[in-house]
């Protein structure tokens, strides 16, 4: 999976509009409009190898911007954090090879999520993980007991949550 079909999962399963997009993104400190978030969140149709041409205006989003957002999110829906004195500024804490933990890790930060609310939602999409596993994949990376999460378990954690907050809100 791509930021941008991430960006599009998390949307959809928490059901946000354009305009809370802008707010997020701008809580994490990226500026963007809702013509780019627009931009961000169009998926290219390829069939048969071949792109729809009528599709062609995305705007790819970055480690950065969807590092960004994700900590906007966790303002937007727990509220600000204060600072703390000689706290540094976060860097950009998402590299190639952890983009799914990191999302993973600040969607349950962002939902103030346990870690049995995170399985269940596992098990609401069909995957039935240990808690040791879930352990694993939401420690620091270079822990020794650290695992690398698969797209297959944030696809399937972006399912479950829609299923949950989809259906909730009707």
């Amino acid at each position: 999976m791509n930021n941008n079909d991430i960006l599009i999962r998390i949307r959809y399963a928490l059901n946000l509009k354009d305009g809370q997009m802008v707010k997020i993104f701008k809580l994490g400190g990226v500026e963007v409009t809702e013509e780019e978030v627009k931009k961000m969140l169009t998926k290219v149709k390829e069939e048969f190898g071949f792109q729809d041409k009528t599709n062609t205006e995305t705007l790819p989003c970055n480690n950065k911007m969807l590092d960004s957002f994700l900590n906007g999110l966790i303002i937007f829906k727990r509220g600000p954090q204060e600072k703390k004195p000689n706290q540094p500024e976060n860097p950009v804490s998402i590299r190639r090879n952890n983009v799914n933990n990191i999302v993973l890790k600040k969607l349950k930060i962002a939902l103030a999520l346990t870690a049995e609310e995170v399985l269940d939602i596992l098990g609401l999409a069909g995957v039935k993980i240990s808690k040791s596993e879930l352990s694993a994949v939401l420690r620091k990376e270079g822990h020794k007991n650290y695992k690398e999460c698969g797209d297959r378990y944030l696809r399937n954690f972006l399912k479950g949550l829609a299923i949950q907050y989809r259906t909730a809100q009707k």
